[in-house]
């Protein structure tokens, strides 16, 4: 029978403050704040609570009137993940349009931007950037938050992302640990596994992690993914040998293991979240992030108290308890004492040759970022766009717009766009959709956008008949950029941020600076 030290108290207290919660709304409901008080340490938030920068100033002053040091934790990976700017699209490209570049001075400056964006409204943490080696181009849900496939350049921008971010006192979280990169399976909705050796689990997938880790990256988020070379039985978030032995003992990291979120299929299907929580931190972990589909009070008072049964029955040691919660209150002790230390970062800085001087740093990186193939001439009239539109993965949202119509609608006023999804198109409907695009289109020039073409059977069928129909297409790839460039012209953006499409956008026009 386990002997308790510590008193309920005590316990309750420790057991909250490994949780990262999220709530409703765009204030701080009452039962957040009472948790608050009673030692919950960390926040998280998501589109659904930010609508401007000054409402989440002052909801994050809501938040440090009850516990100055709060850890306020974001997911904003800038590109197509984005909740600083959910509404409109990111002014930063992502992580695929920085290693494209490959240029370690510009992403450590957007990093820094960014980071800056966070700190004035109050965010000290974020859940970036993603280090994980897009090894699968077929991955659905890493994609474009990766840097790249090349291990060595993953590496060098995510030390360069870690960097810049903690250089103005926002925490990075680098993710996601052992690397996500090679999947095809949504952790959102089932259990990704694999089957690769320990070999190429250190040479590729782990390089940017230590990289990371001698960087100093404060935080860490473990994946929901089986990797049977590393642990054959545990995915890795409820894994000691992955999060103890592997990241803790081998490569020496230090500083908070936080979870990726727990109501995602992988884990809440599998061990249920209170169950997944209670072997997560008993693997190692040190916070259990929950709230991007459960937010509400009651998931909090579940997980708190499975977290202290767990202790009194001897299925979860006090000490590492108690472990987990001091990681966690040291990281707010650093946020605190980081508060308001650095500046902006210099946009003319990078060797940006052919932009405006004081050019925003994120338009900056996405200008650079294009690959431009052919040379069409650049449009004197409003186009048709026609977005040939996949499925949004939970990740990345589909609140977010995207796309180069609202963009080119300012060069070119009374440019008009049309989505086009993939339900009923097979064999003669790919027809039909290439009809209704250029009977919408009549005499306009046809600019068709696609997001990862090479995924999709149904949008590479219908580039393909709608450039045998109308050969002076432009073609926007607004995700990776896999497929041989088609079209009179062909802009590959390696990203879907607003940014990225308001460098295609310029492109089209001719309205470059």
């Amino acid at each position: 029978m386990t002997t308790l030290v510590s008193d309920t108290d005590t316990l309750t207290r420790d057991a909250l403050a490994v949780l990262q919660p999220g709530f409703l709304g765009t204030t701080a409901p009452p039962w957040l704040l009472r948790r608050i008080e009673e030692g919950l340490t960390s926040v998280g938030l998501f589109g659904r609570n930010i609508t401007s920068p000054d409402q989440l100033a002052a909801l994050t002053a809501q938040l440090r009137a009850v516990r100055d040091d709060v850890l306020v934790a974001i997911d904003e990976e800038g590109g197509d993940v984005t909740r600083l700017e959910v509404r409109h699209g990111s002014s930063f490209p992502g992580n695929h349009a920085l290693g494209a570049v490959d240029d370690t001075a510009l992403t450590r400056a957007v990093a820094q931007e960014l980071g800056r964006r966070l700190a004035e409204c109050g965010v000290n943490l974020n859940w970036a950037p993603s280090a994980d080696v897009n090894s699968n181009r077929d991955n659905p849900v890493i994609g474009v938050r990766s840097f790249g496939a090349d291990p060595a350049l993953v590496a060098r921008h995510t030390a360069a992302y870690v960097e810049g971010l903690q250089s103005v006192g926002v925490a990075a979280c680098t993710k996601h640990f052992p690397g996500h990169g090679d999947t095809a399976v949504d952790s959102h909705h089932a259990m990704p596994r694999i089957d690769v050796d320990l070999d190429t689990v250190h040479a590729r997938d782990l390089l940017p992690f230590r990289a990371a880790i001698a960087s100093g990256s404060k935080c860490v988020m473990s994946a929901h993914i089986l990797l049977p070379a590393l642990d054959p039985n545990r995915p890795a978030t409820l894994s000691p040998q992955i999060l103890t032995g592997l990241l803790r003992e081998e490569l020496g990291f230090e500083g908070l293991i936080v979870t990726d979120g727990m109501e995602m299929q992988a884990i809440a299907a599998t061990y249920g979240i209170e169950r997944g929580s209670v072997l997560a931190i008993a693997a190692g972990a040190d916070a259990i992030c929950v709230g991007g589909g459960l937010a509400d009070e009651d998931t909090v008072l579940r997980l708190r108290d499975a977290l202290v049964a767990a202790v009194r029955g001897g299925d979860l040691p006090e000490e590492r308890l108690a472990d987990a919660a001091a990681r966690v209150r040291g990281l707010a002790d650093w946020t605190l004492r980081s508060r308001g230390v650095g500046g902006a970062s210099e946009p003319g800085a990078d060797s940006q040759e052919g932009t405006a001087p004081g050019t925003a740093i994120g338009l900056v990186a996405a200008r650079r970022a294009l690959r431009v193939t052919g040379t069409a001439k650049p449009l004197d009239s409003a186009p048709f766009v026609a977005a040939l539109t996949p499925v949004a993965n939970i990740a990345v949202g589909d609140e977010t717009p995207w796309g180069v119509a609202a963009e080119l609608g300012r060069l070119l006023p009374g440019t008009e766009t049309v989505s086009y999804s993939g339900a009923g198109v097979a064999g003669t409907g790919t027809d039909a959709l290439v009809a209704r695009v250029l009977a919408a289109a009549g005499d306009r020039t046809v600019v068709a956008v696609v997001r990862d073409v090479h995924r999709h059977a149904w949008m590479a069928d219908a580039l393909d008949a709608l450039l045998a129909a109308r050969p002076g297409t432009v073609v926007v790839e607004m995700g990776l950029n896999e497929a041989e460039p088609r079209g009179a012209l062909h802009i590959a953006t390696y990203g879907a941020a607003r940014v990225c499409g308001q460098a295609a956008a310029e492109v089209i026009a001719g309205r470059e600076d």
